[in-house]
């Protein structure tokens, strides 16, 4: 932590919501923290968290007013294992006095936003990769995994480590029929070299003013398929009209007014009230003018055109219009998620196949974001058109995009889907091939029965730009250790130089849900898939050093178990996997970047061996976040005092442990 003024958006709100602090220190990239954000939400798997909250030993919730309960994912089930399911996440947020949202009311995210818990300006967390949304408002919205829910259930708290932050600049206006989807759709494709991959992004430019709420949740939503632990956009004018708007419509059903955040009184709203929007005018947290950001990319919105995206790769897009003369045939049509069912998107897709009917041999289905997106879209007349076109309507929730309930895609299918995602298997059958594009391009591919473009643009190359800004390496300094944190750490460097090392090479999948595998037996398995020979060279004490982008994959914390069992005293990797990197201290076990030497480390052994014992010793002081290696000293991001807490407890159910 450094004692410097200027801070970007990013650092503001995580300033806000960090807890601990000592006076006058300025929170920036790289610190871990103590935080406390606003709310956390939990769906369908707020069942498996409860697990987790009662195993820790917790008996209340800290803060009631922290957790949001909405079931979302499911909701076509109603077989009695998945009804008991349900009604026991219900029970449990009764006994505790949680806020609960029934399957029906709408996609999590979305709730969060209409009820104004993802309020401008602070930190909201969810156990669900899409919480990086809340950003379209303003929030820092950002992931955790379901230990951290259960942790901040029980104290209120977990941990969070501030990324860099990329500047992304919006210049000029976006063309007639040309969308938000458009937009993020296009920066995955152009900046597909792993620019944002595990950085915070924050929006800025004069291309900000024509983009609705509607467009900028849209592109926050998929900042995670971008690589993002987080996209902010600033609280502007945009912003705060679409607050009133929202209030100006609960108060006409009676439910805003409440200026106060306590439990409501019935009928009316405790958030979103014209006295909170009132104070966020003047209290709203801006970027600083000099703040530092590690990247900086400009793209101008002027020479975008409507995309596709895939298949099977949200980093590989092409125009709707190139797509258009490949004739692709579609067998199924998608217009739902919590990424493009809002009002909008609805009449986008309204407007185009208005008078048409969906191809005879094509299935098109849509569901809005949520129960009052779909009363909306009914009163607009927009709803009663896709259905008249043909389109079947689903309940509001998550349904085929998570591959849950009817209209999957079966096999070698063909689909065309305006959701966040089309990896193979995720929405149907694994040999089925799914494309992303806006609602319009959705609904026109439905209508023709082959992916077509409704706009004709002549195809352009969107205009771009990037630039990467060097900081100066601060000067060493000392940081305070806990009692009982070792100042420093000797082993012997062994080195795996494989970028992009996946969980599934750390620990194989055959035996994750093996629930007695012992310590022992992981670590006689780690690294099985990647290198057998990796368990006869590692020895305890060691430390391993990886690629970048260590850990990517799935979220299993064996991959970081068994290779603590394995003796493993600390990782070094270039990067890591944010999620690798949470499971990771969530179980006490060390993992630091060290970038350059990585760097050294493939210039002297390159990358011809898979596992390397280089027999050199390293040593890493802690106290002046060093690390010695081969004559040559690198500079360490400094181990703060959370991150100690974390370590010494043995992880973060231990710490809860320790605190209730």
């Amino acid at each position: 932590m450094e004692f410097y003024i200027s801070q970007n958006l990013i650092e503001k709100i995580a300033q806000k919501y960090a807890i601990g602090l000592k006076q006058g220190v300025r929170v920036h990239a790289g610190d871990f923290l103590s935080i406390s954000p606003a709310h956390v939400l939990t769906h369908d798997n707020s069942g498996a968290v409860i697990l987790k909250y009662k195993d820790i030993g917790a008996a209340q919730i800290k803060n009631p007013r922290q957790p949001v309960f909405a079931l979302d994912h499911n909701i076509q089930d109603t077989s009695e294992i998945n009804l008991e399911k349900y009604a026991a996440i219900e029970q449990f947020a009764s006994e505790m006095g949680v806020d609960f949202y029934p399957a029906g009311r709408g996609i999590g995210h979305q709730v969060m936003c209409e009820e104004g818990y993802a309020w401008p300006g602070s930190m909201v967390v969810a156990s669900d990769s899409h919480a990086n949304m809340y950003g379209g408002l303003g929030v820092l919205g950002t992931p955790v995994v379901r230990t951290d829910a259960a942790a901040i259930w029980a104290t209120g708290r977990t941990w969070w480590q501030i990324p860099p932050v990329v500047r992304v600049e919006f210049k000029g206006e976006l063309r007639p029929g040309v969308t938000g989807k458009d937009v993020i759709i296009t920066l995955a494709g152009l900046f597909n070299n792993d620019e944002v991959l595990n950085h915070a992004v924050e929006f800025h430019g004069d291309g900000l003013a024509a983009l609705s709420i509607d467009q900028r949740l849209t592109i926050a939503n998929m900042t995670t398929e971008w690589g993002a632990l987080t996209g902010v956009f600033p609280i502007d004018m945009i912003t705060l009209d679409w607050l009133e708007a929202r209030a100006v419509s609960l108060e006409k059903r009676g439910l805003a007014g409440v200026e106060s955040d306590v439990d409501a009184v019935e009928g009316f709203s405790p958030r979103m009230n014209f006295g909170q929007i009132s104070q966020l005018r003047q209290d709203a947290p801006y970027a600083d003018p000099d703040a530092y950001y590690a990247k900086e990319l400009d793209l101008d919105l002027t020479t975008i055109e409507p995309m596709i995206s895939g298949p099977d790769n949200v980093k590989r897009m092409t125009s709707a219009n190139a797509m258009e003369k490949r004739a692709i045939k579609i067998h199924k049509a998608y217009l739902l998620s919590c990424v493009n069912s809002r009002v909008e998107d609805l009449a986008e897709a309204a407007s185009v196949i208005r008078g048409h009917r969906v191809a005879e041999h094509v299935e098109f289905y849509f569901a809005a974001a949520s129960s009052d997106v779909q009363a909306e879209s009914e009163s607009r007349g927009d709803w009663q058109v896709l259905v008249d076109a043909g389109a079947k309507s689903l309940p509001p929730g998550c349904g085929p995009c998570i591959g849950l309930g009817v209209g999957l895609l079966e096999e070698n299918e063909v689909g065309i889907s305006a959701t966040n995602r089309n990896f193979k298997g995720r929405m149907g059958a694994r040999s089925a091939k799914t494309y992303l594009a806006s609602p319009a391009v959705v609904a026109a591919s439905a209508v023709a029965g082959y992916m077509v473009s409704p706009f004709d643009y002549e195809e352009t190359s969107p205009l771009s730009f990037v630039s990467i800004n060097p900081k100066d390496a601060l000067a060493p300094g000392s940081i305070d250790l806990l009692d009982g944190f070792q100042e420093t750490i000797e082993g012997n460097v062994v080195f795996c130089p494989q970028d992009n090392l996946n969980t599934d090479g750390i620990f194989p999948g055959k035996y994750t849900y093996i629930d007695d595998f012992t310590p022992e037996q992981q670590a006689a398995v780690v690294m099985e898939n990647y290198d057998p020979e990796f368990v006869h060279l590692i020895e305890s004490g060691d430390i391993l050093v990886g690629g970048f982008n260590f850990g990517t994959g799935s979220s299993r914390e064996q991959a970081v178990t068994s290779l603590k069992h394995s003796g493993v005293s600390v990782i070094l990797a270039g990067s890591f996997s944010e999620t690798y990197k949470r499971n990771a201290f969530n179980n006490g076990f060390l993992v630091l970047e060290a970038p350059e030497l990585v760097a050294d480390l493939l210039e002297n052994y390159g990358r011809v061996g898979l596992t390397v014992a280089t027999g050199v010793c390293a040593k890493i002081n802690f106290k002046s976040s060093s690390l010695d290696f081969n004559g040559k000293t690198y500079r360490l991001s400094p181990v703060g005092t959370v991150a100690q807490e974390l370590v010494l407890a043995g992880g973060l159910e231990n710490w809860v442990r320790e605190r209730l």
